[in-house]
């Protein structure tokens, strides 16, 4: 089992003595203002800073490996059953028995972490960035051949813009389901938003989860619209057809 004492105990939020600090505090109420504005600094931004650098991190790593095999099924088509079923076998792993699996070899460190959280994202990103490749009409290949573009030409000016959307829906999904998983990172290091959750549900503090929740929840929120403004910036011509 991975050892929960560790990381947990190593530092962590301002838990309150419930005898002591403002009434909502030592009543223990949903939200107490007074101490999310004494442990922002502290506690909550720190969290949800290391949560962002997480995500980052994961989401940066598996576009590129899933980017890479994609272009290379795309390519070679033999080499995509072997990705679908690896990739595949890695989602379907739950998060504790993957970090259990990697820590005997990784240790309690965020190699531990940040390796499972890419594995999560190759299914994701593989398959979407594969589909907006394969989804470029053939009378529009048929058209690039006619003008004399090589394959490379091709897949630069025609395929990955095309794929734009595709990919970009596969980066929507792995980067909110990657802030959620972030947060069972706190089982292997004192790290993310998901810290302060599992320190508050042990003092069973409410304000601490609720707050720590709700910031998980707010970034996912503002990082899938900053993949949709991002979205329509690559695909200009979208909006025209939209507005046509």
């Amino acid at each position: 089992m991975i050892p929960l004492g560790g990381p947990l105990a190593a530092q962590g939020p301002v838990i309150p003595d419930f005898g002591k600090g403002s009434d909502c505090v030592v009543e223990n109420r949903l939200f107490c203002a007074d101490w999310v504005r004494d442990n922002w600094s502290g506690t909550l931004q720190p969290a949800l800073v290391e949560h962002v650098k997480l995500t980052l991190i994961a989401v940066a790593v598996g576009f590129v490996l899933s980017f890479a095999a994609a272009l290379l099924t795309h390519r070679f088509r033999l080499f995509e059953r072997p990705m679908v079923a690896f990739a595949a076998i890695v989602y379907t792993i739950p998060s504790l028995a993957l970090f259990q699996l990697l820590v005997p070899v990784t240790g309690l460190t965020v190699t531990t972490v940040e390796v499972a959280l890419v594995g999560y994202t190759l299914l994701i990103l593989f398959r979407n960035i594969l589909e907006g490749l394969r989804s470029v009409p053939p009378d529009v290949l048929e058209a690039a051949r006619g003008m004399g573009l090589t394959r490379r030409q091709t897949l630069w000016r025609i395929e990955l813009p095309l794929a734009v959307p595709a990919t970009m829906a596969g980066l929507r999904v792995a980067v909110v389901s990657t802030i959620a998983l972030a947060t069972i990172a706190a089982l292997v290091i004192p790290q993310g938003l998901g810290y302060p959750i599992f320190v508050a549900l042990h003092e069973a503090f409410k304000t601490e989860i609720l707050v720590a929740g709700a910031l998980a929840v707010g970034l996912a929120l503002v990082a899938d619209a900053m993949l949709v403004v991002a979205e329509r910036v690559l695909t200009p011509w979208n909006r025209a057809r939209r507005a046509v």
